[in-house]
């Protein structure tokens, strides 16, 4: 029975190892920029803004990786396929 104790925990360790934010990264912001992120935060009620760009970034960066995703074909010949077939539908 230890030896499962034993085991489980390292693995959580190492996992949490693995995700501890240890890298910094600094943006600046114009006035104007900082202003409009200042008013988002307080309209939309932002409490954590270092949480908020970090997921906001993350986002983007997740959506262009899927889009730029390999596949076997062509994203125009995707999207013909896509447009043909909405238009041959018969439900």
């Amino acid at each position: 029975m230890a030896k499962y104790g034993k085991d489980s925990g390292n693995n959580n360790n190492n996992r949490d190892d693995a995700l501890k934010r240890k890298h910094k990264t600094t943006i600046l912001l114009n006035d104007k920029e900082l202003e409009a992120f200042e008013v988002y935060c307080k309209r939309y009620k932002v409490k954590n803004k270092a949480r908020f760009i970090r997921e906001s970034v993350m986002r983007v960066v997740m959506d262009q990786f899927m889009e730029d995703y390999p596949t076997l074909f062509e994203k125009s010949d995707l999207d013909r396929l896509r447009v043909e077939n909405r238009d041959n539908d018969q439900y």
